[in-house]
């Protein structure tokens, strides 16, 4: 007997050891914020729907990413198709 495994489009990706906040979008798709924390410099957003990812490295502090992150996620309706 063969078990098949179906997984959603909405199956909450593998958690990094590094993240640092997740957001749903509009659609459920998940926008994770990643990086070494409050005032680091490595600090990324990225949608897993749309694939869409921050734009400034040398500025992504915690602080700034929260909103950014936010903002995309109340906007984008994008699904993950992988």
């Amino acid at each position: 007997m063969t078990t098949t495994v179906r997984t959603s489009a909405f199956t909450e990706p593998d958690r990094p050891k590094n993240l640092q906040i997740r957001y749903l979008n509009q659609v459920g798709a998940h926008v994770d914020i990643t990086g070494s924390g409050e005032h680091a410099e490595n600090n990324r957003w990225k949608c897993h729907g749309c694939k869409d990812t921050s734009r400034s490295p040398e500025t992504d502090w915690l602080f700034c990413m929260r909103e950014k992150a936010s903002a995309h996620a109340s906007a984008c309706r994008a699904i993950p198709l992988t």
